[in-house]
């Protein structure tokens, strides 16, 4: 009988003590990740849809082309590694291009993001990585 009411007391504990997204079935451990919500995107029913259209359309909005010396458009591409960090700004890690004015344009594109609700990994905030590329 003893043993019995041990076992219930440390059941009962341990599900006082669980974390929120977090599941456990024999030995494997689940945590659930979350993206970042872009704002205007909280209540959307596809978030991940609406923070690819939302990034997309800052692109389209906020994107300045630059001319080289001769005063030709410079064309190129640009792949932008950054992340949105636990306050759920925006990060830029690395900027990969042959042009340098390339570089500083994608760089200042993705720093001007607006910050958001960061993304989260079983139920607190978690810096979450990616690599866009850009075409100009």
């Amino acid at each position: 009988m003893k043993k019995l009411l041990i076992i219930a007391v440390m059941l009962t504990g341990m599900i006082g003590f669980s974390q929120e997204d977090v599941s456990v079935k024999g030995n494997k451990i689940s945590m659930k990740e979350t993206a970042p919500v872009w704002n205007g995107c909280e209540n959307a029913d596809n978030q991940k849809d609406c923070f690819n259209s939302m990034l997309m359309k800052h692109i389209k909005e906020n994107i300045k082309y630059s001319k080289n010396a001769k005063g030709e458009w410079i064309r190129g591409k640009a792949i932008v590694k950054m992340e949105v960090n636990e306050e759920g700004n925006v990060v830029v890690n690395s900027v990969e291009s042959k042009h340098a004015e390339l570089k500083k344009e994608a760089k200042r594109l993705m720093e001007s993001i607006p910050e958001m609700t960061p993304g989260k990994l079983a139920g607190k905030p978690k810096a979450i990585k990616y690599t866009i590329p850009l075409t100009f």
